[in-house]
């Protein structure tokens, strides 16, 4: 199983990502991603938290049942019913991977587990042993191994082996450790694991801005597996980013002599639909996948750049799939220069989900005359299978300086149309109350708003992205449109869809999710 060249990514996008406020997938969404992760060549996917609903089930198997390029697996915790869900949705996966867990870490076990080191101790080699019965691919973690007794944690990783466990996590759940006291916890328990066919796993959080830093400094202490999430999303302030971690492996080999699956090139096109699937915008600064990651406007890094571009980039944009042509398309061009172009993206349609983004294609190109890459991204990203209760009919709305801001607001709930209008201090907030209005939802806050522009140009979309928030309950919404008023209006509407899907899937779920 073990090489000690190889580094395994293991994504958990669609488990660990998915719990990034707001961020909740339907399932035609997380098949999607699944797809991309299999082309981006990681090497196991964490499809979900079997446990968390009926819902969750049917997406894990049915990502299990598609994606044949890398190991699938479900987090589940020792208990028996926990398990049992996972490989229910697992079993038909051509490699399923259980990983069970439980915390290690005296404030865990006092406080939310009510158990003993010696409880503990035995649930560990329960949940592992049961684990073991359905599969050999089994993963323990020790949640909070950071913040745990470095004794008690070895003797966990230690009952975690003889029961049957063959990849040991130790993730840093809170983001609390540095890098060299990871290192340190590395060695310690690679101690314990000796000559046995185990590796080690990382999970680091990003809650002092050190999740990559600290994945980096265990996979120089022998660390094997790396979980991660693309664009660093993930709870609180995220995961360790699956580009930074990989590009740092490839740019610095000398530090690292090690090797990924990765194919590089599918980084940027993958960031960029998980980007549009969550609703979580990419920070301009990010670095390998944001706007700015590959901008120069510096006179002096302009002329360096212009004698040698490795004056001031230590990478090139192609290697992650960074498109240097941007301007590829128009409004005479046909279905088969669109799929030309989605595919060199890294986007491969059927015919069906083709015809959806040509004929949204042919829209856009209505409402402006030049086609970047950066507007084809949206319409792949539209091709959902989610449930629209509301659906925005017409928007209309005037004002100016001298007469209040004034909107009129049609809206479809049920397939029944209703319309409402507002006036006030600008079109975007007559527009959103005029559709809390027709949606019934007086309570229901705006949280936070944010426009940016797609592309480039004076037609250029505007991208409105927003969260709104109700009964304890977050959703975000996106909308575009060469129009930033019609944008907003989408945006909400498509808020308040996800609303809708979240409140289901509040609903079935029976405990909350994990925080491992």
């Amino acid at each position: 199983m073990s090489d000690s060249g190889h580094v395994r990514i293991f994504d958990t996008t669609l488990r660990d990502g998915e719990q990034s406020p707001g961020a909740t997938m339907t399932m035609e969404e997380k098949l999607r991603i699944a797809r991309m992760l299999e082309k981006l060549g990681v090497d196991v996917i964490e499809a979900g938290f079997a446990a968390a609903s009926p819902g969750e089930v049917e997406s894990i198997r049915r990502i299990a049942d598609e994606i044949r390029g890398c190991e699938i697996a479900s987090l589940c915790r020792t208990r028996h019913a926990d398990i049992r869900a996972a490989w229910d949705a697992l079993k038909d996966a051509e490699n399923p991977r259980l990983h069970t867990f439980i915390a290690t870490s005296r404030l865990h076990m006092e406080h939310k587990l009510k158990m003993n080191e010696q409880e503990v101790l035995e649930e560990i080699r329960r949940g592992v042993g049961a684990c073991r019965e359905l599969t050999s691919n089994v993963e323990f973690s020790a949640e909070d191994a950071t913040r745990s007794d470095i004794g008690f944690l070895k003797e966990a990783c230690a009952a975690a082996i003889e029961a049957g466990a063959t990849v040991l996590n130790l993730p840093d759940t809170v983001g609390y450790t540095m890098p060299d006291e990871y290192k340190t916890i590395v060695k310690s328990i690679l101690e314990v694991i000796g000559d046995r066919d185990v590796i080690i796993s990382t999970h680091c959080h990003n809650d002092l801005g050190l999740a990559v830093a600290n994945s980096l400094a265990a996979i120089g202490a022998g660390a094997r597996q790396v979980e991660c999430c693309i664009n660093g999303i993930g709870e609180r302030a995220g995961n360790a980013a699956l580009e930074e971690l990989v590009m740092a492996l490839r740019v610095r080999p000398q530090l690292f002599p090690v090797s990924t699956r990765i194919v590089t090139e599918h980084l940027y096109p993958t960031s960029r639909l998980v980007s549009e699937i969550t609703g979580l915008s990419v920070q301009p600064n990010k670095a390998i996948v944001g706007r700015n990651a590959f901008a120069h406007e510096a006179g002096i890094h302009q002329h360096g750049m212009l004698q040698n571009r490795s004056t001031y980039e230590i990478m090139e944009p192609q290697q992650i799939g960074l498109p240097t042509n941007n301007i590829v398309l128009g409004k005479h061009s046909g279905r088969a220069a669109l799929r030309d172009r989605l595919s060199s993206l890294g986007y491969d349609l059927d015919d069906a989900q083709l015809a959806r983004a040509f004929d949204s294609f042919k829209q856009l190109c209505d409402r402006k005359k030049t086609i970047y890459d950066d507007d084809l991204y949206p319409l792949v990203a539209e091709d959902f299978s989610l449930k629209e209760v509301y659906k925005l009919i017409d928007v209309e709305f005037k004002g100016g300086s001298e007469v209040a801001p004034f909107a009129r607001v049609f809206l479809e709930v049920d397939g029944v149309e209703r319309s409402a209008e507002h006036h006030a201090d600008g079109p975007v907030e007559a527009i959103i109350s005029a559709i809390k209005e027709i949606a019934d939802k007086p309570n229901l806050r705006l949280k936070d708003y944010e426009l940016s522009a797609i592309s480039s140009g004076a037609d250029a979309q505007g991208k409105v992205s927003l969260t709104i928030e109700e009964n304890g309950i977050s959703s975000r919404g996106q909308g575009r449109h060469t129009d930033v008023v019609v944008a907003s209006a989408l945006a909400f509407v498509n808020a308040l869809n996800q609303q809708f899907y979240q409140r289901s899937i509040h609903a079935r779920r029976s405990d909350p999710p994990p925080k491992e």
